[in-house]
């Protein structure tokens, strides 16, 4: 990446690049001839090698420390939000305009962030149960329609 940014500077732009800390790379008056060209692009190449692999060992150090961390039963993330037992009827009473979101989430003792999160979570597990339910129902039907067809 770094390499196709210098190569359309440089060439594309046309315009000339000094890295102060790295004389090597100064594409101005001393870059103007081949030699100085050839220098710049080989220290640049190596530079560019070089913080790729730097960074391609701290990856691979985060990877080994987190596997570790996880193998000891260490939880990453935010921690889950401890909620009242009669969540669930209160986020019902949200849902049927009985309270309104604030009360609600006053109640529960969360943020509306928060709340609104826990009801989006609410309804997919209620139309999941509702589904189970559906189907285990739908079962049972037709199980009985084949049973009183046959009498």
């Amino acid at each position: 990446m770094i390499l196709e940014e210098w190569a359309h500077i440089t060439k594309t732009i046309g315009a000339d690049i000094k890295v102060l800390d790295m004389p090597l790379l100064d594409t101005r008056i001393e870059g103007k001839n081949l030699v100085g060209k050839f220098i710049s692009d080989i220290v640049l190449q190596v530079l560019s090698f070089v913080a790729e692999n730097e960074r391609n060992n701290i990856k691979e150090r985060q990877m080994e420390g987190i596997r570790i961390a996880k193998k000891k039963g260490v939880k990453f993330g935010r921690p889950k939000v401890n909620t009242p037992p009669n969540t669930n009827d209160i986020l019902d009473k949200y849902i049927n305009h009985k309270i309104t979101n604030i009360e609600a989430a006053t109640i529960i003792g969360v943020s509306r962030g928060t709340f609104f999160r826990l009801v989006r979570e609410y309804k997919k597990w209620k139309t999941s149960q509702f589904k189970y339910w559906l189907v285990s129902h739908k079962f049972l039907y037709l199980f009985f329609w084949f049973f009183i067809k046959l009498q």
